[in-house]
C-alpha cells in the first residue's frame, strides 16, 4: 500500500525530511558534545516506591558506584579503554567507545538511608528499588497569646 503524496512524493518522505526530525541524533542536538555523558534513565512510581533504570551499556559492575548524601542518591560510573588497545596492530581510524565518566544525582528524601536502596546490575542496566518515605513532619509552629 502506498501512502498518499503530494506532487508525486510521500507525505512521510516530507515529515522524515523536516528539520530537527533526526531521530538517532536527538542526544546530540539535547545535550551537545556531551551527548555520550548522559545516563538514560527510566523512573516507575508504585504504591510504595520507586523503580529507576539507568542505562550503563559497556560497564561491568565494579565501575559503578552509588553514595547517599544529603537526601541525593548519586550514581556514578568511570572506565578507560582495555588496556590491551594498545597491544592491538593496526592504525586506529575511529574511536567511538566511551572512557570517561559520568554522574547522575537524584533527590530521594533525607528519610531514606542506604539499606533501604536495594541494586542490581544486569546486562547494562542499573536497576533501582527505592521505598517511598514521608518526610518527618515539621513541628507546627503554636503560638501564645498575649494578654492584656
Amino acid at each position: 500500500m502506498l501512502l498518499p503524496s503530494i506532487f508525486g512524493e510521500s507525505l512521510l518522505d516530507d515529515w522524515m525530511d523536516f528539520p530537527g526530525m533526526d531521530l538517532p541524533d536527538i542526544d546530540r542536538k539535547l545535550y551537545g558534545k556531551h551527548a555520550a555523558n548522559v545516563m538514560k534513565t527510566d523512573v516507575r512510581e508504585h504504591d510504595d516506591g520507586y523503580e529507576v533504570d539507568i542505562d550503563l551499556p559497556g560497564f561491568k559492575k565494579d565501575e559503578i558506584s552509588l553514595s547517599l548524601e544529603n537526601g541525593y542518591l548519586s550514581v556514578n560510573a568511570a572506565k578507560g579503554l582495555d588496556k590491551d588497545e594498545k597491544d592491538k596492530k593496526g592504525k586506529l581510524i575511529r574511536q567511538e567507545r566511551y572512557a570517561g565518566s559520568m554522574t547522575r544525582s537524584f533527590y530521594v528524601g533525607e528519610a531514606i538511608t542506604e539499606q533501604e536502596i536495594k541494586a542490581k546490575f544486569e546486562n547494562g542496566v542499573l536497576q533501582l528499588s527505592i521505598p517511598k518515605k514521608e518526610a518527618p513532619k515539621v513541628p507546627e509552629k503554636k503560638l501564645i497569646a498575649i494578654e492584656g
